[in-house]
């Protein structure tokens, strides 16, 4: 069982330990993984390539990544330098997301809309351009993600998920909120963040997932080293968590029902802990994690307590933030009738409920406030 003074666990050498990759990264010991990508080399031009070229070139280079990577994490000097070949790992990630891009399969909607072409709009409502509603340094944060400064911050407009008590409804609900934002323009606000002190960059929304293509393209156009945070929902396919895992250094997931009947009824998703589970463990295997998970009135034996569960027999190496921060919004703050048993905050009983079983079950967390 963890100490009573649980807040201090966030810093103390365990998390530490447990998020070293992240904090080296953050402190310019060792480069981003998306930088490591880009000394990858690519055998040709990925547009040359059928996509199952893409596919079997993308496998062999990734165990030279890993590789690579590995030689990063065992060496205690300074950071290796590596020629920039003209093709790259990361851009034939690039490729590979464009090409998918005419028959989307970034998430699990799988709507195999055409969102180059433009006139179908799939789950997300999003054709191919990415917009931004805002980016700043924010301080919010999980504490052992930012230091003084925040974290890079970049709020994307849409979402694949429906939640009936979104706080950010009006712009994961509106996909033409914000602006249009190219990966030129992207690349240029990554640099500008991090010579501002981000942390990190910290890709969210909304949700960041349908804009992976623009996301990877600035990446590609990225020479500054900062690490890359992941905040998302966790509805991705295994081909864009092929692709997008060895660009993250830190994952900063959501994982919301334990049921897929509250998933259904509450964020409109289908399939929900088959999909969440599987690529929260992918995360796992794939870099640092942090989990979130909001504890919701009245749910806590059909979502907190199994969530928890399979995260200490799953991803017991990650921490955890048991969030308290739920109260009735958007479409449950309009029709509380229609959503009465969730139109409340989660009661002190739920809290202590969600805190004690988060200790019974040792997992290293962060109390709710």
């Amino acid at each position: 069982m963890l100490s009573s003074h649980v807040s201090d666990v966030w810093r103390d050498e365990m998390v530490r330990e447990r998020l070293s990759w992240y904090h080296e990264v953050l402190r310019y010991l060792k480069p981003a993984k998306f930088l490591i990508c880009k000394t990858v080399a690519c055998i040709e031009d990925p547009s040359l390539m059928t996509e199952a070229e893409l596919w079997e070139e993308h496998s062999r280079l990734r165990h030279e990544f890993l590789n690579r990577l590995r030689e990063f994490k065992e060496s205690e000097s300074s950071p290796k330098r590596f020629d920039k070949p003209p093709f790259s790992l990361l851009s034939l990630k690039v490729e590979l997301l464009n090409r998918i891009l005419r028959k989307c399969g970034f998430c699990e909607w799988r709507c195999n809309v055409d969102r180059v072409e433009g006139k179908r709009r799939g789950a997300c409502h999003l054709d191919k351009t990415a917009r931004v509603a805002t980016f700043f340094l924010h301080s919010g944060e999980e504490p052992p993600l930012v230091d003084r400064h925040g974290s890079g911050t970049i709020f994307f407009t849409s979402c694949t998920f429906r939640c009936v008590f979104c706080q950010n409804w009006d712009i994961s609900q509106d996909p033409d909120a914000g602006a249009p934002i190219s990966p030129g323009n992207l690349s240029l606000i990554i640099k500008s963040l991090r010579s501002e002190g981000a942390a990190n960059i910290n890709f969210v929304g909304g949700e960041p997932t349908p804009n992976l293509h623009i996301i990877m393209e600035a990446l590609n156009l990225t020479s500054v080293n900062v690490p890359i945070l992941w905040n998302s929902n966790m509805y991705l396919t295994p081909e864009a968590m092929r692709i997008l895992a060895d660009v993250v250094d830190i994952w900063l997931p959501d994982f919301k029902w334990g049921s897929d009947r509250c998933a259904v009824k509450y964020s409109r998703v289908m399939r929900y802990f088959e999909v969440v589970s599987r690529n929260h463990a992918l995360a796992m295997e794939n870099g640092d994690v942090v989990i979130r998970h909001l504890v919701m009135p009245g749910h806590m034996e059909c979502c907190t307590k199994p969530i928890l569960d399979w995260i200490a027999e799953n991803c017991p190496r990650a921490l955890v933030n048991v969030m308290s921060q739920y109260r009735p919004e958007h479409l449950v703050l309009r029709e509380p009738a229609k959503y009465h048993e969730i139109a409340r905050r989660p009661n002190m009983q739920e809290i202590s409920g969600a805190r004690s079983y988060a200790d019974k079950l040792s997992l290293i967390w962060k109390p709710v406030s």
